[in-house]
């Protein structure tokens, strides 16, 4: 009994007994309290059903819309198609040729409404599902940017929600539009586009030339001189030393669904008119085109993506997330023009990661 107050024998175990009551009352409101928030956070299952909700009235059209629009030569419809439901990230994807279609962005069906991401297939005129007025005037790239504002009107598409997504000549009309319209805009993607095409061409010329096999190179110069660019050899030559290096690294008899089905519907007139006859170097109207020195305009926060094979300098790319004003840089060492195939998880985590840090107010975000 020694150390014991005599009288308070058993003060010790009642102390001992109120602190075990104590403990287990503050237990019960932790665990009462975890179990409120819970009950107020949605499950997965209910995150899924909001996601795949359809809150459109009248007769439902699985996501797609047309859109009519205005242009110099009158009013012509285009297609888009959202896939899922975010009220705060909203993903609209710009594809590139110009004149490729929505379709190689299937891809991102594997993986950005497993994360509850919406998204939104845009055919643009002359593209795809779009009406194609088989005329040359107006592919043009100030047309498009109003065309693009005219589509974010009718998605009904804010700062709020409102990411682009634009991909090769894509990303050429995701900056031009951010440089007049970025007020709407929550988030921009520059995805594998220079914001200088005559340093795309050099880059091509000085850099990815040098690359080849010197006969094919000399063969791909004398039919370009020629001007001979529908004759078979010509493609056959890119798409076997160029294309499968750089444009994407994968067997061209391995190619996948999605992308084959969009090249094979490239609408050339616009393609050429605006590219050129081929990925090898730049010629047509866009062959001026510079936005190097207006890149500091660009608030918003933008995410540049880059590649190591790619057709675009990757440093290019890097220096232009420090140009931006919030500016992230994503590089895919694996990869070509089309990484979001060929550097596959690098392209679409990073795309992920960006997409869902800004929406919780980063500015910049660190891969």
């Amino acid at each position: 009994m020694h150390g014991v107050v005599p009288g308070n024998e058993f003060q010790p175990s009642i102390t001992l007994m109120m602190c075990t009551r104590a403990r287990n009352f503050i237990a019960g409101i932790v665990l009462l309290a975890g179990t409120i928030i819970s009950c107020n956070q949605p499950s997965g299952e209910e995150k899924s059903l909001a996601y795949f909700a359809d809150s459109t009235a009248g007769v439902k059209t699985g996501g797609a819309q047309v859109v009519p629009v205005e242009t110099p030569k009158g009013k012509f419809n285009v297609w888009t198609k959202r896939i899922g439901n975010n009220p705060k990230i909203k993903l609209l994807l710009l594809n590139g040729g110009p004149g490729a279609t929505h379709e190689y962005f299937e891809c991102m069906e594997s993986f950005l409404p497993a994360e509850g991401i919406e998204f939104i297939y845009y055919d643009q005129l002359g593209t795809g599902n779009s009406d194609n007025p088989n005329d040359t005037s107006i592919w043009d790239l100030d047309r498009y940017v109003e065309e693009l504002e005219q589509v974010r009107k009718a998605l009904n598409l804010s700062p709020d929600n409102f990411y682009l997504l634009g991909h090769s000549w894509g990303g050429i009309l995701a900056m031009q539009y951010s440089l007049k319209y970025q007020q709407h805009l929550k988030g921009l993607i520059i995805s594998n586009m220079m914001s200088s095409c005559p340093e795309y061409g050099k880059y091509a010329d000085e850099v990815l030339a040098k690359q080849m096999d010197p006969a094919v190179l000399d063969t791909i110069r004398m039919l370009e001189a020629k001007k001979d660019f529908s004759n078979p050899k010509y493609m056959e030559l890119l798409y076997t030393h160029y294309y499968q290096q750089h444009i994407l690294r994968i067997p061209i008899a391995q190619w996948p669904d999605p992308v084959n089905r969009s090249f094979a519907k490239m609408n050339q007139s616009l393609y050429v008119t605006m590219q050129g006859p081929s990925e090898f170097g730049i010629s047509g109207k866009l062959e001026n085109w510079d936005v190097k020195l207006l890149l500091k305009n660009i608030s918003v926060p933008t995410l540049v993506v880059g590649a190591q094979h790619d057709t675009m300098d990757p440093e290019h790319m890097k220096w232009m997330s420090t140009q931006v004003q919030q500016g992230s840089y994503l590089y895919c060492p694996q990869g070509s023009h089309m990484c979001m195939y060929d550097d596959q998880q690098t392209y679409m985590n990073g795309i992920i990661k960006f997409l869902k840090e800004t929406d919780q107010g980063n500015k910049k975000v660190m891969f």
